[in-house]
């Protein structure tokens, strides 16, 4: 069994935030693949299903971002999974929108819901980091993480959302290869690899290219005997 935890923030006020990116995701594949209603369970909302052939729990804390690893924590446990088995998607500030990475272990960045979970399981976890962009200043942060998606990104957030939903079975089995190319496939699509279609050239004519047939006048009596003679001088 694989957990999936999505981060962001409960409530009306946050759903749509850069933060909650977390949360869409999983809302994505919950949709997608015919996940059960999501109950409330580990301080947060569990939605049970299976992606492929493999048993899957999706879990988004309820604690807000900064006590994740409450949550996570406390469902790992009961579940009697190890960190090896969780997966977290979260937003990423160092990602351009429209970009995700895979990772394994390391440090949290200063993510405070990554902090959190760190604090308690450890860090030996896969993450999906889900670009959101960088506001350009530190200071700037905080505000720009708990804004919403601007218009101009929503088109280009969907496509995302539809990859990872697409990649969901690879993601839980851990064949990122597989997952990234159904990300990529809906981010990036290829072009059209065939050869450009040649224009359409009309049926020919041939009446209309064939030179006009040049026809000789019957020659007179007269004429022919001319001929005749010349040929004997």
């Amino acid at each position: 069994m694989k957990l999936i935890v999505g981060l962001g923030n409960p409530g009306p006020k946050y759903e749509k935030n850069r933060h909650n990116v977390g949360f869409m995701a999983l809302d994505r594949i919950a949709s997608d693949h015919g996940f059960g209603p999501w109950k409330a369970r580990f301080q947060g909302e569990l939605s049970e299903g299976r992606l492929g052939d493999m048993r899957v729990a999706l879990l988004k804390p309820g604690t807000f971002m900064n006590l994740s690893g409450q949550s996570v924590g406390e469902a790992m446990r009961y579940l009697k999974l190890e960190p090896a088995d969780v997966i977290v998607l979260h937003d990423e500030l160092d990602l351009p929108p429209g970009k995700a990475k895979l990772k394994l272990g390391g440090g949290h960045a200063g993510h405070n819901g990554l902090r959190s979970i760190h604090q308690h399981i450890g860090e030996a976890y896969r993450r999906l980091r889900i670009g959101i962009g960088h506001p350009g200043h530190k200071d700037r942060v905080a505000g720009y993480v708990l804004s919403d998606f601007a218009k101009a990104e929503e088109n280009g957030l969907d496509d995302l959302l539809r990859g990872i939903s697409d990649g969901a079975a690879s993601l839980a089995s851990g064949d990122d290869a597989r997952f990234m190319n159904a990300v990529a496939a809906r981010v990036a699509p290829p072009r059209n690899s065939g050869t450009r279609p040649q224009p359409e050239t009309k049926a020919k004519d041939p009446a209309a290219k064939a030179p006009p047939a040049v026809t000789e006048a019957p020659q007179s009596l007269s004429d022919r005997l001319r001929a005749l003679g010349d040929r004997f001088r």
